[in-house]
Order: C-alpha cells, then sequence, then structure tokens
C-alpha cells in the first residue's frame, strides 16, 4: 500500500504487533530487514516496470533460496499490483523528503532534580511521526520551553498559509 501512494509509510511496529498476535516471533532488527528488501524489490521492480515473470526470475537468480509457494505470492502480488506502483515510483521520484504523518505534544513541569535548580519551569514535549523516503515510520521527540513551541507553532501556521497559496 505505500508503494501504491495509499499509506503514509511501513509501521514496523504494527507489522509485529500483527506477527506476534497470531502466534509468530520475529526479532525487531530482522522485520526491518525483511521490509526493506520487499520495499527495495518492488520499488526496483516499479522503477524499471518489469512484469511478474521478470521479478520472479530476477529474485531465482539472486538466490536459489526463494520456496515456490514464495516466489509465487510475489508474483502474484506483482500481477496485481505492479502496474500500480510503477506509477507512484514515477511520482515518488520527484518527492526524496519526508512527511511529517502524526504530532503529539504534552506541557510539562519539572519540580525535581538532583542536578538542577532552576526547576518550576514548564516544558513542551512534542513527539513526531515521519515517515521517511525509505518507507519507515520514526518517531522523533524533543523538548522546549513554551517560548520555543509557540515560535514554533507560529511558523508552522505561516508555512501552512504559504503552502495554500501554492
Amino acid at each position: 500500500m505505500y508503494l501504491q501512494g495509499q499509506a503514509r509509510g511501513v509501521d514496523s511496529a504494527e507489522i509485529s504487533d500483527k506477527l506476534q498476535s497470531a502466534g509468530f516471533r520475529l526479532e525487531a532488527d530482522a522485520l526491518q530487514d525483511i521490509i526493506r528488501f520487499l520495499l527495495l524489490t518492488f520499488r526496483s521492480g516499479g522503477k524499471h516496470n518489469v512484469s511478474g515473470d521478470e521479478l520472479v526470475s530476477k529474485l531465482e537468480e539472486g538466490s536459489g533460496k526463494w520456496s515456490k509457494a514464495s516466489l509465487q505470492v510475489v508474483h502474484r502480488l506483482w500481477s496485481e499490483h505492479g502496474a500500480s506502483v510503477h506509477t507512484q515510483q514515477k511520482v515518488q521520484g520527484a518527492l526524496g523528503i519526508g512527511r511529517i504523518v502524526d504530532m503529539q505534544w504534552k506541557l510539562g513541569m519539572a519540580v525535581s532534580s538532583d542536578t538542577c535548580r532552576n526547576l518550576n519551569s514548564p516544558y513542551v514535549t512534542l513527539q513526531l511521526k515521519i515517515a521517511e523516503p525509505s518507507g519507515f515510520i520514526r518517531q522523533r521527540s524533543f523538548e522546549m520551553s513554551v517560548q520555543q513551541f509557540q515560535n514554533f507553532h507560529q511558523q508552522f501556521k505561516e508555512m501552512a498559509a504559504v503552502m495554500e497559496t501554492v
């Protein structure tokens, strides 16, 4: 769905949860490697506009470890969705930046610390979910003072106003 432009990214944590609920355990690093490989394979197939037979043939040439059932699944998926992936890859070629998928913030106040004297000042924690060009959704969080957050908010409003005119 991501490669077809129907999703903003691939959330490996969500996929991991689904696999675990189905009784299949896989380390996070291994899952991310699998996702990267499949994205690279399908993205490459989309860029070069290959057929399902060509894609399966290239996979077989690259490694003899593919089971017949796995190759059939890849072939079926590519036959059904390859054309739309090809179309989306043309569009994606022009865009190479991450996109903000979700943004959450919360207001906090530090009230005690062993190393800091200047407490009782509020801060804002900002958490961003960013769909990177690779397809993965990354979470980034940072803290800022209330004044910094207000400036940040104002800059976002200005950017939104400029984007509406485009």
